[in-house]
């Protein structure tokens, strides 16, 4: 019987990797430089090399291996293959079979954000949970939706895509994906940050953030804890964007709990707490009091996440 696995979270700058006991112990972590040089055809033989390097250092068979799981930047089909990954370099490659012509092992790939929000649930914030929706704000809004304890990857891989829900059809400025008014681009790091921009000059409230050559999210959160009212009327208004969000997300999937993780995520309770209340707003009766929690496993999600997907095949 296997006792081990490997997660493996592929990221543009590097990928992270790690040797797993079966019951979700991390045995050991590390790092290779995600070389995308010449369409990004190292980056599969990279992982694994270190991956066999793995099992040697530790006298580990391949026998006792359970096998694999991989989260990419990308929609990734239900028969492995992954259509584009721009940051990677890559156009259509099969992952799952590429991967398992490589280590001789079993593989199964998913969506990063997927996997992120598989790895809280199963180790994280979520832990306990069933059924999960996760919001990862960073520079963008990416997502995960989990329905019995099962990822949500549709008929394109695009499952869990919150982050291009619409939200504000009056919007004007295209989001990066080409359409207008996505959710990332009011509850992103980036999207916060334009929201305060635009209140600064509509209002002449005074604030600390006028202090400010560059204002970002943190700042916002920062003069919104000290009680800046103009900081306040911000995060309302964000809040509201990705509360009514996830209201509607819930409605369709009925979470046990939503986690938050990402960068903003780390303005911590003051966050929640806001969302919270908007989410309370719009929420249908039966998902009204789903609670929202804050990710905590930081960058381990990822291979937490992708270990699990091996593990749940």
């Amino acid at each position: 019987m296997s006792k081990y696995c490997f997660g493996i979270d592929v990221g543009g700058t590097t990928i992270k990797c790690a040797l797993f006991l079966n019951d979700g112990t991390i045995l050991d972590k590390w790092e290779i430089k995600t070389n995308t040089d010449n369409g990004g055809e190292r980056i599969l033989p990279d992982i694994a090399d270190g991956i066999e390097a793995k099992l040697k250092e530790k006298k580990i068979d391949k026998a006792e291996v359970e096998g694999i799981g991989i989260g990419l930047p990308g929609p990734i089909e239900e028969n492995g293959e992954i259509a584009c990954a721009v940051n990677l370099h890559w156009g259509r490659k099969n992952i799952e079979k590429e991967l398992n012509e490589l280590t001789g092992m079993a593989v199964k790939a998913g969506n990063d954000a997927n996997v992120a929000a598989l790895g809280e649930m199963w180790r994280g914030g979520g832990k306990g949970a069933k059924n999960l929706i996760m919001a990862t704000l960073g520079t963008g809004v990416g997502g995960g939706i989990i329905v019995n304890e099962r990822i949500v990857t549709g008929a394109h891989g695009a499952g869990g895509e919150i982050g291009h829900a619409l939200v504000n059809p009056h919007e004007t400025i295209p989001c990066n994906c080409g359409n207008k008014g996505c959710l990332e681009q009011y509850a992103s790091a980036t999207g916060i940050a334009r929201l305060a921009r635009e209140a600064l000059e509509a209002s002449q409230k005074a604030s600390v953030l006028r202090e400010k050559e560059r204002v970002t999210a943190k700042d916002v959160f920062d003069a919104y804890k000290e009680q800046d009212e103009l900081a306040g009327e911000i995060v309302e208004k964000f809040a509201r964007y990705l509360g009514h969000a996830l209201a509607i997300f819930a409605s369709v999937s009925d979470p046990d709990v939503i986690v938050i993780g990402g960068g903003v995520s780390k303005a911590g309770e003051v966050l929640v707490d806001c969302v919270q209340k908007q989410y309370e707003k719009f929420a249908f009766s039966a998902c009204k009091k789903t609670p929202i929690k804050l990710a905590i496993l930081g960058n381990d999600a990822g291979i937490c996440g992708a270990a699990k997907l091996i593990l749940s095949r």
